[in-house]
């Protein structure tokens, strides 16, 4: 084996310690000479012992999510939260309060909100496809029983972004946080996609029976995050009662892994990070080709300054792939970094409020404007 330069050796630990780089922290994972020695007590899959922070109700139980609703209301226009399914639970996007994207959108006066919680892959859900996930997005949104804003956060936004392609009818408004769709752009995620042998991917797969173990890859990191690195992710000072409370309840969500699908995984990194189809319009959804330019719904995009998971150049980009009128489009850019997007206190003090009201402006002056 080639010996590494110092440079990449620097880029591999930096992308081990982001919790949401799982595809390429896996491939550091099977290539790792001490990966047997690694051994770190995490709970076995199964419900998180952490409590939501906002109120909900289970609407749909499917094979790959439960459907949480987090209504305060019966009627209004819906919001669906498309929680990012990777290594951690989607309590990324009702943390806590003052960091939960659920609460933020109520604040910000969107009282019917859902999220999607996603299910750790059990041992028969190893064969489950990008389609198996989008298919049960569909019936999720069918349940909700109107046209939907969807809210993509990171991984969860090029799923949204999929669905809004394919079902463009079914999507009023879409929102997409740190969402990496054009890989093209340069970033650590798609270097290493680029470079890690495609047998690593498969033979993680294998070694997890046909699913990729959670267990397994919180054993990739050479360190656990630093309290300077949870207190930049959450941009607030720790050293208090409640920033104690805080460090913990991050602790602990951090240790509790979902294991994924050995097919969805491979599709991912295959077809998404590798090949770049949805950029590229190489993509099969649901036995069509996604064309980008079919997504004509208006988009907000809101994209970290300091963000080396998803580089704000790449999560904005996403305005020049997609169908929707210029007049349609809006962005912001946080001084935050990935996890700081859904979890920061800042961001939700400034970005959210923004965004919400955005999703209840009925944009009739901007379309007044763009006439």
């Amino acid at each position: 084996m080639a010996q590494k330069t110092g440079r990449q050796l620097d880029e591999a630990d930096h992308v081990a310690d982001e919790p949401l780089l799982w595809p390429f922290a896996a491939a550091r994972l099977a290539m790792d000479a001490c990966f047997w020695w690694m051994e770190r007590g995490t709970p076995e899959p199964g419900d998180s012992g952490l409590p939501w922070t906002t109120p909900s109700t289970v609407a749909l139980e499917l094979a790959t999510m439960r459907l949480r609703d987090c209504s305060r209301a019966r009627s209004g226009q819906p919001a669906l939260v498309c929680a990012p399914y990777a290594l951690h639970r989607a309590l990324i996007a009702d943390f806590a309060p003052g960091h939960s994207v659920v609460q933020s959108l109520q604040n910000g006066g969107v009282d019917r909100v859902y999220l999607t919680d996603w299910r750790s892959a059990s041992p028969d859900m190893r064969y489950l496809s990008i389609d198996s996930y989008l298919s049960d997005l569909n019936v999720a949104i069918d349940e909700i029983g109107a046209q939907v804003d969807l809210v993509g956060l990171c991984q969860g936004g090029w799923l949204s972004l999929l669905y809004a392609a394919r079902f463009p009818a079914k999507v009023r408004r879409l929102v997409l946080v740190g969402a990496p769709v054009d890989l093209s752009i340069d970033s650590a995620m798609a270097r290493l996609a680029r470079n890690a042998p495609g047998m690593v991917y498969d033979q993680l797969v294998a070694r997890g029976g046909g699913n990729v173990s959670g267990k397994e890859m919180l054993r990739v990191w050479s360190k656990t995050p630093s309290r300077e690195d949870i207190a930049a992710a959450l941009q607030k000072e720790l050293s208090n009662e409640e920033g104690a409370a805080l460090l913990a309840r991050f602790e602990q969500w951090n240790v509790e892994p979902l294991d994924l699908p050995g097919t969805y995984y491979l599709e991912i990194v295959n077809w998404i990070f590798r090949e770049n189809r949805i950029a590229v319009g190489n993509f099969i959804a649901l036995g069509r080709r996604i064309d980008l330019k079919d997504v004509k719904a208006p988009i907000f995009l809101l994209a970290g300054l300091d963000d080396d998971v998803v580089p704000a150049t790449q999560a904005l980009a996403t305005s020049g792939l997609v169908g929707t009128p210029p007049a349609f489009m809006a962005a912001a850019s946080e001084p935050s970094n990935h996890l700081g997007l859904f979890m920061g206190a800042r961001t939700h003090a400034q970005a959210w409020p923004r965004i919400a009201h955005w999703l209840r402006d009925d944009l009739s002056g901007v379309l007044a404007r763009s006439a």
